[in-house]
C-alpha cells in the first residue's frame, strides 16, 4: 500500500509539474521569462490584496449602514460617481477574484513541485489559513451591497450554518421577514469586513516570515500591466447591483461569482451537511498533507554549501534549494523568478552532487547542464557542494561584517614573524574557511590583509602571522608598540583560496615566505578531512632561519605518511649549513613533476612568485582549472586572488 501511494503521489506531482512547465513555456513566449505571471503568483496575490484594501477604503467612505441606506449608498457610488466610485467598486471585485485565482495557482504550484513538506510545512499550513480567511472575507463582502445577490448569500450562508447541530435552524429565522432585518446586521457585516482582513494581514505576515527574501510585489512592468487590465475590465464591464434585496421574494436570476461562491449551489439544493464534510475534510487534508505518507527520507545532518566568489559556507537542509539556503544565510545571490525560467540564478557546481530539479531548457540548455551548471532556485544538494555563481557581482558587492577584537597574545615566531592572537568581543564568532583572510581596519581607513592560520572553523579566537615589512605602518606597530589588551577592528572573512574538495588529484602546496600561513590552514584542513592521496608541500624562503614553525611541519611528516615536505632556500649561505634544495621554489616543483596534468596546485606568496610560477605550471601540463593561487603585497589595498 505504501508503495502504491508513493507511486500515485509521484505520478500526480509529475503530471502537475509537466502542466505548469508547459504553461510556463507558453507564458514565457508571451510575456518574456522575466515577467511571466506564473513565476510571481505569491507576489501577485499580495498586490491584489493591497488593491482590494485601497479600493475597499474608498468604497467604505461612501457606504451607509442601515436597512434603508445601504443599497441606496451603493447605487450612488456606482452610478452617480461612476468615474471614481464605480471604478473603485469594480476594482474591488475584480482584484478580489484575481487574488483567489492567483492564490489557488500558487498553492497548486507548490503542491505539484513538492514544496510543502519538511521545513516548508509552516508556510504551507499558514498559507491554507490565509486562503480560508480570504474566502471568509470575500463571502462577507458579497453581503454588503444589500442587493439580490447579497440577499442570496446571506440566506444561503445562514442555511448552511443551520444544518450544524449547534444552530438547529436558528439563523435563517432572522431573514424570513423583511422586518427581521435591522440596522445592527449591517454594523455587524461592516465590522466583519474590516476585522477579517486585519487578521488576514497578520496571517500573510506570518506566512512569509520563513521564506527567505520573499517577494511581496511583482516586477513593476507586471503590476502596471495587471493594474491596467483591472482598469480596462472595470470600464468595459463595471460591477453593478442586482436590484434591492426583497425578502418577500427569492431572486430567480443574478450575476453569480464562481470564484467565491462556487459551493453555494450545493447548499441551495439541500446538500449543506455533505458540503460541511467536504470542506472540513479538505481543510484537514490540506493542513496535514506535509506529514502524510509517503514521507521523504531526510539525511541526519544538513549539507554544507560553499559559494564563490565570496567567503560563505552555509548549511543546506534536505530538499532545500541552493538559492533558498543562500538567501536564508543572507547571501546576496542573484535571482529573479525562483521557478527555473529566467536563468538569472545560474551557477556552476565545482564539487559535490546536486539534483538539478525541474526547469526550462530555455534557461539552462543541455550543453550548460553538461558543463556542470545548475539553476540555484531549482537545484537541491545531495552532498556537500561547492558553487561558483556566474553573476558574482552581487556577492562581491555584499557588505562584509566588521568585528571588534582584542589583542590577547603576541609571540615572536621568527626574527621577522609575529603571532598575533585576537579574540572577538561581545561573544561574536567568525565563520571562515581555511585559506581565507581578514582585513585589519586602520584608523585612517586603510586595510591590511592577513590569512587565517587554522583550519576552517566558526571561531571567537583568531590567529594571524604578521611579517615585519620595512617602513610598514601596521607591522612596525605590531613589533614595537602593540601590547596585549589593544583593540582592533576586523573585516571579513574574504578570499577564494580554499580547498576545492572532493577531488581525486594529488595536491601540491607551494608557499613563499609567510605564504606559509594560509597553506598551513589548508594542510590542517586536508588532515582534518582525512585526505589520503599524496600531499606535497614546497616552502620557499631566503635563509634557513625563515623556516619558522619547522618543528610543526616535521610533526606532520611523522604523523601523515601521505604528506611530503620539501623546503627550498633561495639565498642559502655557509651560515645556513644547508644541504637541501636551493633556488626558486616553483623550479623545484617543475623538476620533481615533469607532468603536472594529474595534479592540483595551491600556491601562495608574493605577486612576483605567483606571476612566475603559475604560467610555468600550466606550461608543464597543469590544468588552469586546478591552479589555485593567492598573491599578496605590502600595499594598503586588499589583495586580490591571482
Amino acid at each position: 500500500m505504501r508503495w502504491y501511494s508513493r507511486v500515485m503521489l509521484k505520478l500526480i506531482h509529475a503530471t502537475g509539474r509537466r502542466a505548469f512547465l508547459a504553461l510556463d513555456q507558453v507564458f514565457n513566449r508571451v510575456f518574456g521569462d522575466l515577467l511571466n505571471p506564473l513565476y510571481y503568483l505569491g507576489a501577485i496575490s499580495y498586490f491584489m490584496f493591497w488593491v482590494v484594501v485601497a479600493s475597499g477604503f474608498y468604497c467604505y467612505a461612501f457606504y451607509d449602514t442601515g436597512v434603508d441606506k445601504t443599497y441606496a449608498s451603493m447605487e450612488r457610488l456606482t452610478h452617480v460617481q461612476w468615474y471614481a466610485g464605480g471604478i473603485m467598486r469594480s476594482l474591488h471585485r475584480y482584484a478580489s477574484d484575481a487574488m483567489v485565482l492567483s492564490m489557488l495557482l500558487h498553492l497548486a504550484r507548490h503542491f505539484f513541485f513538492d514544496h510543502y513538506r519538511g521545513f516548508r510545512a509552516f508556510s504551507w499550513v499558514t498559507g491554507v489559513v490565509v486562503l480560508w480567511l480570504v474566502y471568509a472575507s470575500g463571502v462577507n463582502g458579497f453581503m454588503l451591497p444589500w442587493d439580490r445577490l447579497a440577499q442570496y448569500v446571506v440566506v444561503t450562508t445562514a442555511e448552511w450554518f443551520d444544518v450544524l447541530p449547534v444552530f438547529r435552524g436558528t439563523l435563517v429565522r432572522n431573514f424570513t421577514l423583511p422586518e427581521a432585518v435591522t440596522d445592527r446586521l449591517f454594523s455587524l457585516l461592516s465590522f466583519l469586513h474590516i476585522g477579517i482582513p486585519l487578521v488576514l494581514l497578520g496571517a500573510l505576515w506570518i506566512h512569509t516570515q520563513r521564506v527567505p527574501n520573499a517577494r511581496t510585489s511583482p516586477p513593476r512592468p507586471l503590476w502596471l500591466g495587471l493594474m491596467g487590465m483591472l482598469l480596462v475590465l472595470s470600464l468595459v464591464k463595471p460591477v453593478v447591483s442586482d436590484g434591492a434585496a426583497d425578502f418577500n421574494t427569492m431572486p430567480a436570476t443574478m450575476s453569480f461569482d464562481w470564484f467565491y461562491l462556487m459551493v453555494y449551489p450545493f447548499v441551495t439544493r439541500g446538500d449543506g451537511m455533505t458540503l460541511w464534510f467536504v470542506v472540513g475534510g479538505l481543510s484537514v487534508l490540506l493542513a496535514v498533507l506535509p506529514w502524510l505518507p509517503p514521507l521523504r527520507a531526510s539525511k541526519g545532518r544538513p549539507w554544507r554549501m560553499k559559494v564563490h566568489p565570496g567567503h560563505a559556507t552555509v548549511p543546506v537542509r534536505p530538499h532545500e534549494t541552493l538559492l533558498d539556503a543562500g538567501l536564508r544565510a543572507k547571501l546576496a545571490l542573484p535571482f529573479e523568478c525562483r521557478s527555473g525560467g529566467c536563468g538569472v540564478c545560474r551557477a556552476t557546481v565545482l564539487a559535490g552532487e546536486v539534483d538539478p530539479g525541474p526547469y526550462q531548457k530555455s534557461a539552462l540548455s543541455d550543453e550548460a547542464r553538461a558543463r556542470g551548471e545548475v539553476l540555484m532556485c531549482c537545484a537541491c544538494a545531495l552532498s556537500d557542494v561547492e558553487l561558483e555563481v556566474s553573476a558574482g557581482a552581487a556577492l562581491r558587492d555584499a557588505p562584509l561584517p566588521v568585528f571588534d577584537a582584542l589583542v590577547t597574545r603576541l609571540e615572536p615566531l621568527a626574527h621577522d614573524v609575529m603571532l598575533l592572537q585576537l579574540d572577538l568581543e561581545s561573544d561574536a564568532v567568525m565563520d571562515y574557511e581555511a585559506g581565507q583572510y581578514v582585513n585589519i581596519l586602520l584608523p585612517d581607513g586603510a586595510r591590511r590583509s592577513y590569512s587565517f592560520t587554522e583550519r576552517s572553523a566558526t571561531a571567537q579566537r583568531i590567529a594571524l602571522q604578521i611579517r615585519l615589512m620595512p617602513g610598514g605602518l601596521f607591522t612596525t606597530k605590531v613589533f614595537t608598540t602593540m601590547k596585549v589588551g589593544d583593540k582592533l577592528k576586523l573585516e571579513g572573512p574574504l578570499g577564494e583560496f580554499v580547498l576545492r574538495e572532493p577531488s581525486e588529484k594529488p595536491l601540491i602546496f607551494v608557499a613563499g615566505a609567510t605564504g606559509f600561513a594560509p597553506v598551513k590552514s589548508l594542510l590542517e584542513e586536508a588532515f582534518h578531512l582525512g585526505i589520503t592521496r599524496p600531499l606535497h608541500f614546497y616552502w620557499g624562503v631566503r635563509k634557513r632561519r625563515d623556516l619558522y614553525l619547522l618543528e610543526l611541519v616535521q610533526q606532520w611528516v611523522s604523523a601523515h605518511s601521505n604528506f611530503h615536505f620539501v623546503p627550498v632556500l633561495s639565498e642559502a649561505t655557509d651560515e645556513d649549513a644547508w644541504d637541501g634544495r636551493t633556488g626558486f621554489v616553483h623550479q623545484a616543483i617543475l623538476e620533481d613533476f615533469p607532468n603536472l596534468a594529474g595534479c592540483a596546485v595551491y600556491a601562495c606568496g608574493s605577486v612576483k612568485m605567483v606571476e612566475v610560477a603559475k604560467p610555468a605550471f600550466i606550461a608543464q601540463g597543469l590544468s588552469e582549472d586546478f591552479c589555485f593561487s593567492d598573491a599578496f603585497t605590502p600595499q594598503t589595498t586588499p589583495r586580490q586572488p591571482a
